[in-house]
C-alpha cells in the first residue's frame, strides 16, 4: 500500500538534504506548471476525474506539497487513477527493476505500473478517467525514461479520447545544452525512444509539443494535449538559479551535481566498468578493474575540458538498498575517478563522458580491452554504432564530439517550433 503523504515526508527529508548550497541561497523565482494548474488552468481539470501520470518528484510550492495530495485535497476534483514510472511512484525501486501496482491508502485510487507488465495505460486502466496528467521531474537526457512514458501515455489518451495534460518543469541543464549524435531508427529502444541527441535542452512540455508535432509515435493526430507552461524560467537558467529544491528524480541521481554529469558518464552503463552505482556518488565515480584511476585522472585533466575536474580513486560497489541492491563489480576493489562538476555553465557532460571512455579503453590490458563494451548496451545509449567502433580503431575523442555537430546544429533547428520558453 502506498500513502502519499508517507512517502512524500520520507522522501522530502531526504531530499532536501541533497539541495545544494547554490541552491539554498537564491529565492524562488520559478513557478512550476503545477502551480498554475488549479489557478490560472482551472477549467481544464474542474469537476473532472483526473488521473495521474507522476511520481515523488511532484512537489509543488514552498511547501513542497505533493501534486496528489494537492488535487485530494481539492473538493473540485476526484482523482480515479494513478500511474508509475521506472523506479515506483515512490522513487525506490532499482533502474529496471519491474513495478507492481498497488492502491494509495489516502485517495483509494488504483496505482498501476507503468514498467511492468504494461508500459503505458490500458483502456481498462483508464475507465472513469476524464482527463490525464503528466507530472515527474525530468533530467534532460535522451535515455532516462520518463519522457518516453510520456510519450507512450500520450498514445492511451489519444485512444480514449481524453486530454492528455502535462504540467511543465525546467531542464536542469538548461534549455541550451545540445550534445551527441541523434538516435538511429535501428537503436529505439526505451532508453532512447525519440530520434533527439543526448541532450536535447528542452523541457517535458517542449518535447510532447514535438512528439506530436514530428510524428514521432502514430496516431497522435487528434489528440487534445496542453502544456501548462512555467513562469520565470528561460533557457540560460540551470537547476541552482531556479529556487527549486532537488528532489531526487531517481534513486541514483540523489544531487544536482550528479544530474548536471549524468549524461555523460551514463555510457559507463554500455561497457563492464562501473558506472558508480553501490555507491553514494552514483555517476560521479566510474571505475574498472585493471586500471590505473589517478592516471586516468590525470590524463583527463590535462585535456582541459571545462566545468569538470577528476580525482584518481578506489572503491568497492556495495548493495545499497533503496538505490542499487546489485551493482555491477560488487565486492570488488576497483580504480577510477571522481568527478567535481567545477562550474555547470561551461560543463558539457556528453563530451567528458566520452572523454572517459576512451581514457578507460586505453588504459585497459588488451585482454579486457575486448570486452569492455556491452556492445547493445553501448550503441542503444550512443544512438548508433559510431562512437563504440571510433574508440576501438584509436580515434580520440575530439574527433567524435567534432563528427556530431552536424547532428547538433540540426535539431537545434528542428526543435525550434517547439519551444515554448525564451
Amino acid at each position: 500500500m502506498i500513502n502519499s503523504r508517507l512517502f512524500l515526508i520520507v522522501f522530502v527529508s531526504t531530499a532536501i538534504s541533497c539541495i545544494s548550497d547554490l541552491n539554498s541561497s537564491v529565492t524562488n523565482t520559478v513557478t512550476i506548471g503545477a502551480e498554475r494548474l488549479l489557478t490560472d488552468y482551472r477549467p481544464l481539470v474542474e469537476g473532472k476525474r483526473v488521473g495521474i501520470i507522476t511520481n515523488h518528484s511532484a512537489v509543488v510550492g514552498p511547501d513542497t506539497l505533493h501534486l496528489i495530495d494537492l488535487l485530494h485535497d481539492d473538493p473540485g476534483f476526484t482523482i480515479t487513477a494513478l500511474f508509475g514510472p521506472e523506479h515506483g511512484l515512490r522513487g525506490q525501486a532499482d533502474a529496471g527493476e519491474p513495478v507492481d501496482d498497488s492502491v494509495d491508502e489516502r485517495t483509494g485510487a488504483p496505482v498501476y505500473s507503468l514498467y511492468g507488465e504494461n508500459r503505458r495505460p490500458t483502456m481498462q486502466m483508464l475507465e472513469g478517467v476524464d482527463v490525464l496528467i503528466f507530472d515527474m521531474q525530468d533530467v534532460g537526457a535522451r535515455f532516462y525514461t520518463y519522457p518516453a512514458t510520456m510519450g507512450r501515455s500520450m498514445i492511451s489518451a489519444t485512444e480514449a479520447g481524453i486530454p492528455f495534460i502535462v504540467l511543465d518543469r525546467p531542464n536542469p541543464l538548461g534549455g541550451n545544452r545540445i550534445e551527441g549524435f541523434i538516435r538511429e531508427d535501428e537503436f529505439t529502444s526505451g532508453i532512447g525512444l525519440f530520434p533527439t541527441p543526448v541532450t536535447h535542452g528542452m523541457t517535458v512540455g517542449e518535447l510532447a509539443l514535438m512528439i506530436k508535432g514530428e510524428k514521432w509515435m502514430d496516431g497522435l493526430e487528434d489528440l487534445e494535449l496542453h502544456i501548462i507552461e512555467m513562469e520565470g524560467w528561460n533557457r540560460d537558467m540551470l537547476w541552482n538559479e531556479t529556487g527549486l529544491p532537488w528532489i531526487p528524480p531517481s534513486p541514483n541521481i540523489p544531487d544536482i551535481e550528479t544530474a548536471w554529469i549524468y549524461p555523460g558518464t551514463c555510457f559507463f552503463e554500455g561497457t563492464t566498468a562501473s558506472e558508480g552505482r553501490g555507491t553514494y556518488e552514483p555517476f560521479l565515480k566510474v571505475g574498472a578493474l585493471h586500471v590505473d584511476g589517478q592516471k586516468i585522472a590525470d590524463r583527463f585533466n590535462e585535456r582541459g575540458l571545462r566545468g569538470v575536474h577528476a580525482s584518481g580513486t578506489v572503491f568497492t560497489p556495495k548493495s545499497i538498498p533503496g538505490m542499487s541492491r546489485e551493482p555491477k563489480l560488487l565486492g570488488s576493489e576497483i580504480e577510477g575517478v571522481l568527478l567535481e562538476v567545477t562550474d555547470a555553465a561551461d560543463l558539457y557532460p556528453v563530451a567528458a563522458g566520452i572523454h572517459l571512455l576512451e581514457l578507460f579503453y586505453q588504459a585497459l590490458p588488451d585482454a579486457e580491452s575486448h570486452e569492455f563494451f556491452i556492445e547493445r548496451g553501448m550503441q542503444v545509449r550512443a544512438g548508433n554504432e559510431i562512437v563504440q567502433q571510433m574508440i576501438e580503431n584509436g580515434i580520440g575523442a575530439e574527433a567524435i564530439t567534432d563528427l556530431w555537430q552536424e547532428d547538433v546544429e540540426q535539431f537545434f533547428l528542428q526543435r525550434e517550433p517547439y519551444l515554448i520558453y525564451e
